[in-house]
């Protein structure tokens, strides 16, 4: 038992500092994975795999190990929800891009962004130029959220899918 509690222990220390170094590297890590992220991201959780269960690579250590990553999940969801501070201060705030065409070149800085990527983020949503953009948004997921045509055209690049989604007012 004692063994079982230590896994639960060390699988939440891990399932935290995944959390605060992904916040710390930024947020648009989440959704513009390359294949270098990708890669990163396959070794980081086989790096972390022996610090959650040790030397126990049994079913009850793998269940366990798994019960508390659902459980820590489970428990931060709901303080977020009930403490929006807290979720603010895990998952940071949406920063605003460009508004009315303008580009925001504090906020591009605070969120690690170039101008190419903001230029390929419009472009992937179908506006040719930032004039044409009325409002994007890095949200806290990662995505950035598109309004165009003086907000008739809105469109937000979700992270599992290659395709724009489109919102006719």
């Amino acid at each position: 038992m004692e063994e079982i509690l230590k896994i639960a222990f060390n699988s939440t220390a891990v399932y935290i500092f995944i959390i605060i170094s992904i916040r710390i590297f930024g947020k648009k890590e989440l959704t513009q994975l390359t294949v270098i992220d990708l890669v990163f991201i396959l070794l980081i959780s086989n790096s972390v795999q022996n610090a959650m269960v040790g030397s126990n690579s049994s079913l009850l250590g793998g269940m366990a190990a798994a019960f508390s990553l659902f459980v820590v999940n489970f428990v931060l969801k709901y303080l977020f929800y009930k403490f929006p501070g807290i979720g603010k201060a895990f998952q940071g705030e949406a920063v605003l891009l460009i508004y009315e065409g303008e580009l925001n070149t504090k906020n591009m800085v605070k969120a690690k962004l170039s101008l190419d990527e903001i230029n390929e983020a419009i472009r992937e949503h179908g506006v040719s130029s930032i004039d044409q953009v009325d409002l994007a948004v890095l949200e806290i997921d990662g995505s950035i959220s598109i309004v165009s045509d003086e907000y008739k055209r809105r469109t937000v690049k979700k992270r599992k899918s290659s395709k724009a989604v489109t919102k006719q007012q």
